[in-house]
C-alpha cells in the first residue's frame, strides 16, 4: 500500500507543535484542522507516528468522507469503502459515533447503521453470511461536521499520552502529552538547564529527560495496529524494525541538567517512582524543597511549570499570593526564562511582570494560558554546575 491518508488528533493549541513532529519524521504534507493534523503516509507511518508523536493523542487511519443527509446516504457511503483492505474476515470492529450540526443527530442509530454497513461489505468481499469478530480489534468512528461523514480506524487503541511510567497518578496530574508540548513550545534545548519547581509526579521533567535523551515516547506501549494482519505481513517486520531504530536511537549518555522539586514528599516519591519506571531516574535532580528558596549556578535556564491554579475560592485566594511569591522570588533568575501553564487569567498581575507571549492551551477540559517570559540569548557556554537548596 503506497499511500495512506492519516489523522494525528492532538489538544486544541498543540496542533502546530504536533506539525513540526510530523516534519521531522518526514511528513511534511500535511494540512491543519482544529485537533486534527491531516497528513499521507505509508504503513511505516503508522508505526513511526505512534511510537515517536509525543504531543499526539491518537492516531487514526483516515477510511473516507462523504456528504450524508440521511441514513441512507450514511449507508451507502459506508459500504462503498473497501474496508476488506484493512478488516479481516473476523474483525473485531465497534463503531463509536460524535455528531455536530448535522441533520443525523442520533449517534445510537450512525453507529449501528455503520456497523451493519461494514459487516455488509465484509460479507460481500470474503463470501461470508456472518462475520464472526473473533479476530483483531479495530476501533472505528463515524463523525458528523455539518453533514460530512468521516470514517476513521483508530491504529492507536488507547490514548498516545499513556507512556506506560506513570503507574500511580497524584493529585492534579498534568497529561504526558500535554508536558511534552509544554518543553517543545518553549524550545528548550538538552544543553540548557530545566527546573520544574512544582513538578508534583514529575511529568514535565521526565518528559524533557525523554526528550533530551531522545527516547520514542511510545516505545514501550502496544498499539491496536501492531495485531492487524495488514501489519503483521513478513513477521511484522515493519514494527520490528521501527522500534529497533527507535532503541538504536536513544543518547544514553547524554549529560542533562534537569532539577525537580515539590513541598510535598508523597508527590515527590511518585516522580521518582515514575522516573525509573522512564528509564530516566539518572537523568533528573529531585528534591523536597519549598520553590522559594531554590537557587541555580547556571546563569541561564528554563523554568517550566504547572503551578496549582485555585479554581475554589479560598484556595484562588492562596493561589493568587502564591503568584505574587513566585514573581518575587523568580527575580533571583534574571537572565532566565520561564513558562508557566494556568488557568488564572490574572497571572501576569500577580507575577509582577508581562508575558512575552501567551497561548491557549487545555489542561484536560479545563482552559489555560500559557504564560511564556523570555530571558536573554545566553553570551557564552556555561561551565557545568547544579541547582542549589
Amino acid at each position: 500500500m503506497n499511500e495512506i491518508n492519516l489523522i494525528a488528533t492532538t489538544a486544541f493549541g498543540l496542533e502546530a507543535v504536533t506539525a513540526r513532529e510530523l516534519d521531522k519524521l518526514g511528513y511534511t504534507e500535511h494540512t491543519t484542522e482544529n485537533g486534527h493534523i491531516y497528513y499521507k503516509g505509508d504503513l511505516e507511518a503508522i508505526c513511526k507516528s505512534n511510537l515517536w508523536l509525543r504531543t499526539a493523542d491518537r492516531v487514526l487511519l483516515n477510511m473516507g468522507q462523504f456528504k450524508a443527509l440521511s441514513f441512507e446516504e450514511l449507508f451507502q457511503g459506508t459500504k462503498a469503502i473497501p474496508w476488506e483492505e484493512w478488516l479481516p474476515d473476523n474483525a473485531q470492529f465497534i463503531v463509536n459515533g460524535r455528531s455536530v450540526k448535522s441533520k443525523l443527530f442520533s449517534i445510537r442509530d450512525c453507529q449501528a447503521i455503520v456497523k451493519k454497513a461494514i459487516a455488509e461489505r465484509l460479507k460481500g468481499a470474503y463470501k461470508k453470511s456472518w462475520i464472526e469478530e473473533t479476530g483483531p480489534r479495530f476501533k472505528i468512528e463515524v463523525a458528523l461536521l455539518n453533514d460530512i461523514a468521516t470514517l476513521t480506524i483508530d491504529t492507536s487503541g488507547h490514548g498516545l499520552h499513556k507512556r506506560g511510567y506513570r503507574a500511580e497518578v497524584g493529585g492534579a496530574p498534568i497529561k504526558e502529552t500535554l508536558a511534552a508540548g509544554l518543553i517543545m513550545i518553549s524550545r528548550w534545548r538538552p544543553d540548557r538547564a530545566l527546573l520544574d519547581p512544582f513538578c508534583g509526579t514529575g511529568t514535565i521533567a521526565i518528559e524533557a529527560a525523554m526528550i533530551g535523551m531522545n527516547i520514542a515516547p511510545g516505545l514501550n506501549a502496544r498499539f491496536d495496529a501492531e495485531d492487524w494482519p495488514i501489519m503483521m505481513e513478513n513477521g511484522g517486520e515493519l514494527w520490528k524494525k521501527a522500534r529497533e531504530e527507535a532503541e538504536n536511537a536513544i543518547e544514553k549518555d547524554k549529560e542533562l541538567r534537569i532539577y525537580a522539586s515539590d513541598i510535598d514528599y508523597f508527590q515527590l516519591s511518585l516522580a521518582m517512582k515514575h522516573a525509573h519506571l522512564a528509564g530516566v531516574e539518572d537523568k533528573i535532580h529531585f528534591q523536597k524543597v519549598d520553590f522559594g528558596v531554590t537557587s541555580s549556578r547556571f546563569q541561564y535556564g528554563f523554568v517550566i511549570t504547572n503551578p496549582p491554579y485555585g479554581e475554589r475560592l479560598l484556595e484562588k485566594q492562596e493561589t493568587e499570593e502564591l503568584y505574587k511569591r513566585m514573581g518575587r522570588h523568580f527575580k533571583n533568575f534574571p537572565t532566565w526564562s520561564f513558562y508557566v501553564i494556568t488557568s488564572c487569567e490574572t497571572f501576569e498581575k500577580h507575577f509582577g511582570r508581562k508575558a512575552n507571549k501567551r497561548r491557549k492551551l487545555y489542561n484536560g477540559n479545563l482552559k489555560c494560558d500559557y504564560y511564556q517570559f523570555w530571558g536573554p540569548k545566553p553570551e557564552f557556554k556555561e561551565k557545568s554546575g547544579g541547582l542549589d537548596d
